[in-house]
Order: C-alpha cells, then sequence, then structure tokens
C-alpha cells in the first residue's frame, strides 16, 4: 500500500537522518566556539586548533543514543498502528468486493453507501499517516536542538580553561584528509559529554 510505503522510508531514514543534521548544526555553530585538546597544539599564526569526529560522537554519545532510541521506538508504533488499520481497510475492501460481486446487497443505493464509507475510512487513514509522519518531524526536530544545545553549552564551559580559537567537525574525508592525531579531542570531549549526561530510567 502507497501510505505504507512511504511511512516505511520516512521511518528507516529518519533517526540517522536527524543525528547528521544535528551534528552539522553542532559543529557550524562549534566552529565558532572553541574546545581543548589532550595536547597543546598550535595551528597556523599560533591559533590554537583541534577537532572532533562525528562519526565516533553519533554512535557512543549516550545523549543522543538514547534520542535515536526513543526514535525508532515511536517510529515502531506508527508503523504498527498504520499496518494494523491498512489490514483492517484491505480485510473491508475484500469483503465489499465479494459481496458485490455476489449481489448481496439489497439495493444498489445501499452497494453505493458502503462504498462511500470505505472511501471515507481509506481518506481518514491518509489523513492520518501524514499527521503521524509530520509529529515524527517535529520530534526530530526538537532532538535536533536538544542536543545541539547540549554540545554548545559543553563546548562553552569546557573551553573556560582550554581557550582554542576552532574546532574542526571531521565525518570520513568530508573536511580534513589528513591531520595530526594530536589535534583530534574526540575520545576527551565524549568522555566529558557522557559524564555529565544521565540516561532516564529504560522502561
Amino acid at each position: 500500500m502507497y501510505i505504507m510505503k512511504r511511512l516505511n522510508y520516512l521511518v528507516n531514514g529518519l533517526a540517522a537522518l536527524a543525528c547528521v543534521i544535528l551534528f552539522s548544526q553542532c559543529a557550524g555553530n562549534g566552529n565558532q566556539q572553541v574546545a581543548s585538546a589532550p595536547a597543546q597544539a598550535e595551528g597556523l599564526s599560533g591559533l590554537k586548533i583541534a577537532y572532533v569526529e562525528i562519526d565516533t560522537l553519533l554512535t557512543k554519545y549516550n545523549f543522543c543514543v538514547d534520542l535515536n532510541e526513543a526514535m525508532i521506538k515511536k517510529s515502531e508504533n506508527v508503523r504498527l498502528t498504520l499496518n494494523q488499520k491498512a489490514n483492517d481497510l484491505n480485510k473491508q475492501k475484500q469483503e465489499f468486493q465479494t459481496k458485490y460481486q455476489n449481489n448481496a446487497y439489497l439495493s444498489q443505493e445501499r452497494a453505493q453507501q458502503e462504498y462511500n464509507r470505505i472511501a471515507k475510512l481509506e481518506q481518514d487513514l491518509q489523513e492520518l499517516s501524514n499527521k503521524l509522519q509530520s509529529e515524527l518531524l517535529s520530534e526530530t526536530e526538537k532532538n535536533n536542538l536538544q542536543l545541539r544545545d547540549s554540545i554548545n553549552a559543553f563546548l562553552k564551559e569546557y573551553n573556560k580553561d582550554r581557550k582554542y580559537d576552532f574546532i574542526i567537525s571531521n565525518t570520513g574525508f568530508d573536511n580534513l584528509l589528513y591531520a595530526n592525531s594530536a589535534y583530534n579531542i574526540t575520545q576527551e570531549i565524549l568522555e566529558q559529554l557522557n559524564a555529565r549526561y544521565s540516561s532516564p530510567a529504560k522502561k
């Protein structure tokens, strides 16, 4: 069914897309903030520069992990809800088709009424699908803001003592083709972020 196929595409990519967008935003703001590095590496013209491997934060920052798990759970609940309603609708369609072919309705008017009722159910399902997908996207945007704010607030506090001029975000080879590992602050950032974060109790 078209509704379910479209939802499946949305659900499958939602969490990963949210994190990529979110950390891109964090990194963009972070370039104007600064964090420290384990080694006091000096960049060109005396600038202190460091970089963070975003892929590592995506998979190991507990806040991101929890947000991702919550979104997967919500997405799966939406998928199950719409699947059930779609299956019920298809069953009613099949029953209507069988009755209509067997002349089981007392009149053409009664058959038309049943047809209209099923058509309305299909329209309602489409509207529900749109509504739930919109809610998922809104939740994703909310998570983006929360995670971005978490990173930015940490960097501001962390850099009070470290005083770096730039932090560069690195995803694969997108930004850095080569960098001395002395500039890599990923592990230190990750450890302190996780130390500050308390995961909610699992249900």
